[in-house]
């Protein structure tokens, strides 16, 4: 039996003193006082917090078939070593694709002997596979994800409204969510020819692409009643229509990224393609009015959408940000930038712990497991000392490749351990068991 003892221990009901008893790789009890029975193994973590794992369910690993880009090793430690015990991979940037079984057959195996945090998987909805949508369903998919624009990777090319009235009944009747990245493109010419300005990217992705895509997928939401998901929403033009449609009672919940919270688009120098995504980071106000949304309620939780590329894809030497491929590499650091971003904010830490570990869960179907400190719950869970700061050099990532623009950012939280169903796997800056992750299926 090990306890751990923290004077602050982010519980449902508030931070507070308490002594977490984890038996089997359960919590079995969250006590206030220690308890009687026999302790194998005693953590005393003092005053640093107890929190529950983070949950990252937006994650490009990329292997099979492009692991020089990331792969499942590198990215599940990166994730373990920044607080994150659950991660969910998304279909595309691999090769395969996860768009049939067969090839989720392939993502399985390539896992197998490196899943240092847990792993889920998104299926993949592309025009033409609405036959595999059942049976991925049947190996123990998420939910799955769709673009409505061009996905980069030419394997996994956009739906159009017809594709999703082919499968958004099917989804439907199995309770999973449909994930979306939301943009609508059109053929206007927006940019001028300076490819190393960022305002000059800004320009060519408006915020209507977004809007008009978010429009069309809350009026199928309504009309299919099938869980619907934005991913990673940067238009803050979009915060009115999701309101209506939540108070509607529609099955609709969004996400944003650390990016879009933490940066601004005012401040983003030219040439600099690590800040290069889509939809791409935007004006300062506009990401003030995320956070509003976010801590209102109407963005459910925050994702990092982990991106990762080669120097070559990101256009590193040439600054060319038509060219760079669109992704940001930050798993590791999802916990204290959002952190870092919020406590200037003056929020608490326990909106946080809502925002990056129990919200995520309900996204995954994993909220009566993962996400909370509460008795038979998972022992997944993180010591973290909130108000320790550091600077994000290239020696402490262990993302397969350094390009990232937190890099030389001043961050609040560090931490300390990780634990995944009650086995520590993560000691200040050491990884002490590897491959004790496990694989989530549905």
């Amino acid at each position: 039996m090990l306890v751990i003892h923290s004077n602050r221990v982010v519980l449902p009901s508030g931070i507070n003193p308490a002594w977490v008893t984890i038996e089997a790789g359960i919590i079995a009890d969250v006590s206030k006082a220690m308890p009687a029975a026999e302790i194998s193994q005693f953590i005393e973590a003092g005053d640093h917090l107890l929190m529950p794992g983070v949950i990252d369910p937006h994650v490009h690993i990329n292997e099979p078939g492009r692991t020089n880009w990331e792969g499942f090793d590198t990215a599940t430690k990166a994730a373990i070593a920044g607080g994150i015990t659950t991660l969910v991979d998304m279909p595309l940037n691999s090769s395969p694709v996860t768009t049939t079984a067969e090839a989720f057959n392939k993502k399985l195996a390539a896992a197998e002997g490196q899943t240092h945090a847990n792993i889920g998987f998104w299926g993949g909805v592309i025009p033409g596979n609405e036959n595999e949508i059942e049976p991925l369903i049947e190996k123990g998919v998420l939910g799955f994800k769709a673009f409505l624009t061009h996905s980069g990777i030419d394997e996994f090319p956009n739906v159009t409204e017809g594709d999703l009235r082919k499968v958004m009944p099917v989804i439907a009747k199995h309770g999973l969510p449909l994930l979306v990245h939301c943009e609508l493109t059109d053929n206007l010419q927006r940019s001028s020819g300076d490819v190393k300005s960022y305002r000059n990217y800004l320009a060519s992705r408006p915020a209507k692409w977004e809007d008009d895509a978010i429009s069309l997928m809350i009026s199928l939401c309504e009309e299919f009643n099938c869980r619907v998901h934005i991913v990673h929403l940067s238009s803050a033009n979009s915060i009115e229509q999701i309101r209506k449609a939540k108070q509607q009672g529609l099955p609709l919940t969004v996400e944003t990224g650390q990016h879009y919270l933490y940066f601004n688009a005012e401040d983003i120098p030219d040439g600099e393609t690590q800040f290069k995504c889509a939809p791409p980071i935007r004006e300062k106000e506009n990401n003030t009015a995320l956070w509003q949304a976010l801590k209102s309620g109407l963005i459910d939780f925050v994702a990092t959408d982990h991106s990762p590329a080669t120097p070559d894809l990101k256009a590193v030497e040439s600054g060319d940000f038509m060219k760079a491929w669109g992704g940001i590499a930050s798993l590791q650091f999802a916990l204290p930038v959002l952190w870092t971003a919020a406590k200037k904010r003056n929020c608490a830490f326990t909106e946080v712990v809502k925002w990056l570990c129990e919200n995520p869960a309900k996204l995954i179907g994993k909220e009566v497991s993962k996400g909370r400190i509460e008795k038979g719950y998972d022992a997944d869970l993180v010591i973290f000392d909130e108000a320790k700061m550091f600077t994000v050099t290239e020696s402490i990532i262990h993302h397969k490749h350094k390009i990232t623009p937190y890099l030389n950012e001043q961050l609040y939280g560090a931490v300390d351990q990780t634990y995944i169903a009650g086995r520590k796997v993560y000691d200040k800056g050491m990884f002490v068991q590897l491959d004790a992750g496990e694989i989530i299926l549905r």
